[in-house]
């Protein structure tokens, strides 16, 4: 019998891959030509892209950046290519940047809205990036101070603080570049101290970027935040006398006490016997993208925390606490945003008590701020219910009180699972800031339509509009890129 084996017993060869699956056509075959479907849909994609593109490419690169006025620009456009059609004339951008970022701020004072921009972006960093070291994150902060402290006028003051703060920028910078972590934390185990957590400044700054914006006396801040402290001691020290409940409601009204009744008192007082202060800046010298940045980023700030209650209370047993959420959220949601701005900017001064003077944008956050609220609460309310109810039943289990188990095991999922909708309505709220135009604030677009007005610019419509459309552009890009690298971190596909 003949030994018919077809088992091969010796490996073959590596081959390379056919030269049509790898590379460049390897990948214009499998992305763009998978099919002839696919290829007729990518070639007429491709003419769609070239004629958007053969129209705005030369608007946009022949174009004018130094005329004075339309009328200049048009002439050198003539002079230059024979026409005044299909070329921008940024003249305008070059000449009226700076009011279409700052609005009507002083001009020497720029430095104070650039310096709370750059502090807003550090103080955000621990809580987006919490890989970065301490380290890095107080580099940042000094460093920021001492660029502030350059630009600054020159005094003996200044100079002083320029050299504390280069002081502290090389030694936190040499110490960042030299010394790895397993060091670091043998220095830590032999005596040394840690840096503090950078939470702190970011939990001073929504105190400090206030005093820097409207300027004045330091106490009214430093009163403001004191209010914190006071809640957070009747809640520390309360629950030895009275219920968790009881104990919340007295930290509350002991801090609401505090700031309606005593606080305007003692920062007054404060005040004329040591006034420590920069100079003031009224809120309608306020305008510009930076008036969008700063209502974005309070309605931003202040509206995901409200929203957690909300949602909360909206699943809440209580039914007082109940029917109060669903009635804010449900009215709210039911009221356009315009509807509100009008009632902050008309009607609201008529509820206050004679002779109060309730700042103009700080009625506009307080507005966006339950505007976004409320919508918040049903993004995370949606979360919540995505929710197993095996998860609440494993909290249980573990002898876990309510607020223990939303803090450490709920909400932390709900929240993971609400992304994508609450970065939509971040950048929603963004958006919305505009609309302050409608209720005599010069924002961008109000500052866009009084440029407009001025007969040297009068007629120019494209380029004005297509800048503003790019500095939003690049927050909401931001924003949804953020929220991308988010999700891949966090995993929420469920994978």
């Amino acid at each position: 019998m003949s030994d018919v084996s077809f088992v091969r017993t010796e490996m073959l060869p590596e081959q390379d891959p056919p030269g049509s699956e790898v590379g460049v056509i390897g990948w214009l075959r499998h992305n763009l030509f998978s099919s002839w479907i696919n290829g007729i849909l990518t070639v007429l994609s491709l003419f769609a892209i070239y004629f958007v593109l053969s129209g705005i490419l030369p608007w946009v690169f022949q174009s004018v950046w130094n005329g004075g006025s339309l009328t200049e620009c048009r002439e050198i456009m003539t002079a230059t290519w024979g026409q005044t059609h299909g070329h921008a004339c940024w003249g305008v951008i070059n000449e009226r940047w700076l009011q279409l970022l700052f609005g009507f701020y002083p001009s020497d004072l720029y430095g104070r809205p650039i310096l709370s921009l750059v502090l807003l972006l550090v103080a955000m960093t621990p809580i987006l990036f919490n890989m970065i070291s301490r380290r890095m994150n107080w580099f940042l902060l000094v460093l920021a101070f001492f660029v502030t402290a350059v630009l600054m006028d020159a005094s003996i003051f200044v100079w002083i603080l320029r050299a504390g703060f280069a002081g502290a920028t090389l030694v936190i910078g040499y110490q960042l570049v030299t010394l790895s972590g397993a060091d670091r934390a043998e220095q830590i185990a032999q005596g040394a101290k840690r840096l503090p957590n950078p939470l702190m400044f970011t939990a001073i700054y929504p105190f400090l970027m206030p005093w820097l914006m409207w300027g004045g006396t330091i106490w009214p801040a430093i009163c403001t935040a004191f209010g914190f402290v006071i809640g957070y001691l009747v809640l520390r020290f309360g629950r030895a006398y009275m219920s968790e409940l009881l104990t919340m409601i007295a930290a509350v009204a002991a801090a609401v006490i505090w700031w309606l009744v005593l606080s305007g008192y003692v920062s007054s007082a404060l005040s004329s016997v040591l006034p420590i202060g920069i100079e003031a800046v009224q809120s309608r010298q306020f305008g510009g993208f930076m008036l969008a940045i700063l209502l974005g980023v309070v309605a931003i700030g202040c509206s995901l925390p409200i929203g957690v209650v909300l949602a909360l209370g909206r699943q809440s047993d209580l039914v007082v606490v109940k029917f109060l959420c669903v009635g804010f959220i449900e009215f709210i949601r039911g009221v356009p945003l315009i509807t509100l701005l009008f009632v902050a900017s008309l009607l609201l001064n008529i509820f206050m008590p004679p002779g109060t003077n309730f700042d103009i944008i700080l009625r506009v956050m307080i507005m966006m701020t339950l505007f976004s609220a409320a919508y918040m609460a049903e993004v995370i309310r949606g979360g919540l219910a995505a929710l197993p109810r095996g998860q609440y039943e494993g909290a249980d289990s573990l002898g876990l009180d309510y607020w223990q188990a939303q803090r450490l095991i709920i909400m932390p999922q709900a929240l993971k699972v609400s992304i994508p909708g609450i970065v939509s309505t971040f950048i929603g709220i963004f958006k919305d800031t505009t609309l302050v135009s409608i209720i005599g604030l010069f924002d961008v677009i109000g500052l866009a339509s009084a440029i407009r007005a001025d007969t040297s610019w009068n007629g120019i419509y494209w380029e004005l509009f297509a800048f503003i459309a790019f500095l939003f552009f690049i927050v909401c890009f931001s924003m949804s890129r953020y929220s991308m690298y988010l999700e891949r971190k966090l995993q929420t596909g469920h994978r």
